[in-house]
């Protein structure tokens, strides 16, 4: 399967050379190129993409807000975004994960990063760079950073009484930055298993993607984040 890519940065030479790279792999394809957030989002309807890389500042509409309408948006539940940022922490980062991103990765990574990166979306897996530990999320998560409080969604949190023990233990291991494979081996299960927990989980929480199920434990207080 051909995974559909939509690219959406303000600067054209940035996107023609994603453009290249992306096209240059035989399960990729760039569907579509958009220079704000407004037209990210339109696109994304248009051409059904898989992934959309995402600038975080664009003029008009910005990469967050596009995020956001993506992700509320029913009819692109397959869509999964991932931010490109050129600052990998501040506050941009925690909020465009509360607004529905997968994941983000620095501008300057490696060419193999951003492409394993958009495999990872298209998996529905979360995406963090090497350069930004869940730890270090965790701590924007557990003291509201510089969020806003909209960006906030209680009723996930109560959601979590409707999970099973089970599913609350593999939620936990989840937000530790563990693969179902790795759960699977400290439960003593098999990944399939684990799989089936974790889109149980997923489900219950309205969540879209394992980086939405990390946010979701930090902010529940479900999981607190260790203070280095």
């Amino acid at each position: 399967m051909t995974i559909r890519v939509l690219l959406a940065d303000d600067q054209a030479l940035l996107r023609s050379a994603f453009r290249v790279l992306v096209d240059s792999e035989p399960d990729m394809e760039v569907v579509g190129e958009a220079s704000d957030g407004a037209e990210a989002v339109r696109l994304a309807r248009e051409r059904r993409a898989d992934v959309v890389l995402m600038d975080i500042r664009m003029p008009g509409t910005d990469g967050l807000a596009a995020t956001r309408l993506i992700s509320a948006d029913p009819e692109l539940d397959g869509v999964h975004v991932v931010i490109l940022t050129t600052f990998e922490v501040d506050d941009y980062v925690v909020r465009s994960l509360r607004a529905g991103a997968s994941g983000f990765l620095g501008k300057g990574s490696e060419p193999g990063e951003l492409l394993n990166a958009i495999r990872i979306a298209a998996e529905g897996e979360a995406l963090l760079s090497p350069a930004a530990t869940k730890g270090l999320i965790a701590r924007f998560l557990a003291q509201g950073g510089t969020a806003d409080d909209a960006d906030r969604d209680p009723a996930r949190a109560q959601r979590l009484d409707s999970l099973t023990g089970r599913e609350r233990e593999v939620l936990v291991l989840v937000a530790g930055g563990h693969s179902n494979d790795e759960i699977a081996e400290r439960l003593e299960v098999s990944p399939l298993t684990v799989k089936t927990h974790v889109n149980r989980a997923m489900a219950k929480l309205g969540a879209r993607d394992r980086a939405q199920l990390v946010v979701t434990a930090y902010e529940s207080g479900l999981v607190r984040p260790r203070v280095e």
